[in-house]
């Protein structure tokens, strides 16, 4: 027998103890440090075969013969390939690249806006598009921009004739906006089948209204607060995002407290996340403020040792810790987490398609278009599909890979040129916090 070579194994932050983690034979465990030092010798093959501490570590897949691993991995991949083509496809619809916000970080604020404006056969041909390309899978639509809820009368038609669609489809609709027009569009909302509301708010008032305000510098925070609450009394779901950097981190604690204070996180409607505010397509004027992957989360967990309400507002993933503790089990193993091309396809009002909405709007990643003409670039959509930790020669020999599945295609092509290439994930550092945060105080008991 060998030590698995996806054994992911490491110290617990702030902690004596260690945990140690394989996604391939789905267990984990928090340990002492003397069993630590244990299965280090037994990783330098220092161990007898009738070692019981090692006969346990093999019951649970932490050492097993190399064919074996290699039939489980075969295995589990086929299943994760089966399982990926019955999943859910979501679709980007981009309506616009306009925006009636001025953001200090906007990412699309380099996007040309080519005069074409959305119409009402763009859309149809749009929905017969999906319809013909996407028989018989599981699919929603995700409304996307720029802003789709811009105010105005002909902007309001687009998005009902969107809806209406949709419902004659079946097919769930959500919507990215920046929450200005909620309050005026919650009517035309209650039309459609509305999964949820992708809504963003920055911090408090003072915080998020020096970060997001019109292009004419007005505020936009109270406006924002009173579109949510229109929502959520129509029982639309809500999915509050807070985008991070180092100018609005420490106004954490305090948002959080707002939302408790609003009721907003105990309603069933209400949901959170966290977005990081970082460089995708062009440089920053000050990319000083921003965090990477680790040193954002680490700041999230220091700040909610401080304030632990913080936690009733957003509690991150922490890779699979959070998976861990909430269900008593670990994750399938993720071969792929891109999902560019096999479950995430991208639109825009322009008839052309992208991978996803990392690529969407930069005309030299355009995978085809869907209007004024069927086209399609099949041997730069089959790249994308083909890409998963398989195809990744960096990948192979990673311990972390089954937690990390070689990360954003996007961002891994805009550094490397190469679709097939890394954009590696700090997994053992977000599991040091995430066993910290969620597990090593907690009683849990990994399904067998």
């Amino acid at each position: 027998m060998r030590y698995s070579k996806y054994n992911i194994l490491s110290r617990i932050r702030d902690s004596e103890n260690y945990f140690i983690v394989n996604l391939l034979s789905g267990n984990a465990d928090v340990i002492s440090p003397s069993e630590a030092d244990r299965i280090e010798s037994i990783r330098k093959g220092d161990y007898k075969t009738d070692d019981s501490f090692a006969e346990e570590l093999a019951e649970k897949g932490y050492l097993l013969e190399e064919s074996e691993e290699n039939r489980l991995y075969r295995e589990k991949y086929l299943d994760y390939l089966d399982s990926r083509d019955e999943d859910e496809i979501q679709i980007f619809f981009v309506t616009n690249y306009s925006c009636n916000f001025a953001c200090t970080y906007c990412y699309q604020d380099q996007y040309n806006n080519p005069a074409l404006e959305l119409n009402d056969d763009i859309i149809d041909s749009f929905f017969s598009y999906i319809k013909k390309e996407f028989t018989g899978r599981k699919k929603y639509i995700t409304v996307f921009g720029g802003e789709p809820l811009l105010p105005g009368t002909k902007q309001k038609a687009l998005i009902s004739r969107i809806l209406g669609k949709s419902v004659e489809a079946g097919l769930d609709v959500s919507i990215v906006t920046n929450g200005y027009a909620l309050e005026e569009y919650a009517p035309i909302l209650g039309t459609g089948k509305i999964r949820e509301i992708q809504v963003t708010l920055d911090g408090t008032a003072s915080v998020h209204n020096s970060r997001r305000f019109l292009k004419g510098g007005q505020e936009t925070f109270d406006k924002i607060v009173r579109g949510i609450d229109a929502c959520l009394a129509q029982k639309i779901d809500i999915n509050l995002r807070m985008v991070i950097d180092r100018d609005n981190v420490e106004n954490l604690p305090e948002l959080a407290k707002f939302a408790i204070g609003k009721g907003w996180t105990v309603s069933p409607f209400f949901k959170t996340q966290v977005g990081r505010n970082y460089e995708l397509h062009h440089c920053q004027s000050t990319p000083d403020k921003l965090f990477d992957r680790i040193s954002l989360f680490e700041k999230i967990y220091e700040i909610t040792r401080k304030h632990p309400e913080v936690a009733e507002f957003y509690k991150p993933a922490y890779s699979v810790a959070k998976f861990i503790s909430e269900n008593g089990e670990l994750p399938e193993p993720l071969f792929d987490a891109c999902p560019a091309c096999k479950t995430e396809w991208a639109f825009d009002y322009t008839g052309q398609i992208y991978s996803c909405t990392a690529t969407v709007g930069k005309a030299d990643e355009s995978l085809g278009s869907f209007y004024p003409a069927v086209t399609r670039k099949d041997d730069v959509i089959s790249k994308w599909e083909s890409r998963d930790v398989t195809a990744i020669p960096e990948c192979k020999e990673c311990s972390v890979q089954l937690a990390c599945g070689g990360g954003c295609g996007s961002v891994a092509k805009n550094r490397t040129g190469n679709i097939c290439s890394t954009d590696c994930r700090p997994v053992k550092e977000l599991l040091e916090l995430g066993f910290s945060a969620y597990i090593e105080n907690e009683v849990i008991n990994l399904k067998q």
